[in-house]
């Protein structure tokens, strides 16, 4: 990339690292399946917000059992080709963050079990106090309520104008972080939320079509941001 602007990435986690949605995989599992689904139905409807989700789904769970629960995250896998993604970004020197809009207990545990606790990640957090599960959402904002973590916010706060930002994911938390960043890889929901806006994105399966995508767009003199994201982040520095 010849002009010199800096390349960002920021990372959905649940479906996107993981192959499955941790969060939504912890609540099946220890939960009542029949209130879990409604739950989870009510908030990808749009009629309960993020945050309301998490809290019905954790007083769901009146009693768990922090073994079984550490070793049910360690069964869980994430992308077999991410290691390799992650290698290239800091062969190239380009920043990755990752964004979620589910809880830091299962993400630093996963982590730390690939060796890639080193990564910068958002979260909201999640204790487990006297077999209960407590959550926590320190990046909450009321502007913004249909998210407990608005991934927007940590874009705006983690990039410049002069940045070109790249976003991966796939599914409801990303609906609107996503259009504020110049590229899209989208797949599920992510994918079929930008065909019905119209909104420009890359199809991919795994983290090998997003390494050879961004390399041909190292390969270009120049990127080209997308407007749309321009405009919407315009005004969001505006409004610091």
């Amino acid at each position: 990339m010849m002009d010199g602007s800096k390349l960002k990435i920021f990372i959905d986690f649940d479906g996107t690292i993981t192959t499955e949605d941790v969060g939504d995989a912890i609540f099946r599992k220890f939960g009542d399946p029949i209130k879990t689904e409604a739950i989870i139905n009510d908030l990808h409807n749009d009629r309960i917000t993020s945050r309301q989700c998490w809290d019905l789904l954790c007083s769901s769970i009146e009693q768990i059992d922090e073994n079984e629960l550490n070793r049910f995250i360690n069964s869980l896998s994430i992308d077999n080709s991410f290691h390799s993604f992650v290698n290239f970004c800091e062969d190239n020197k380009i920043d990755l963050f990752v964004l979620s809009d589910g809880f830091d207990y299962y993400i630093k545990k996963i982590l730390e079990r690939e060796n890639l606790s080193h990564l910068k990640f958002f979260a909201n957090i999640l204790d487990v106090v006297n077999e209960k599960l407590i959550p926590k959402y320190p990046f909450y904002n009321p502007d913004y309520p249909t998210s407990a973590n608005p991934k927007r916010d940590h874009i705006i706060d983690n990039s410049s104008d002069d940045d070109y930002t790249i976003y991966i994911g796939d599914g409801n938390s990303d609906k609107d972080a996503a259009q504020y960043c110049d590229y899209i890889f989208a797949k599920n929901g992510l994918l079929k939320f930008c065909e019905r806006e119209r909104i420009s994105y890359y199809p991919f399966k795994n983290f090998d079509d997003v390494k050879t995508r961004i390399k041909e767009l190292l390969s270009r003199k120049r990127l080209k941001k997308r407007h749309q994201a321009q405009i919407k982040r315009k005004h969001a520095y505006e409004a610091e």
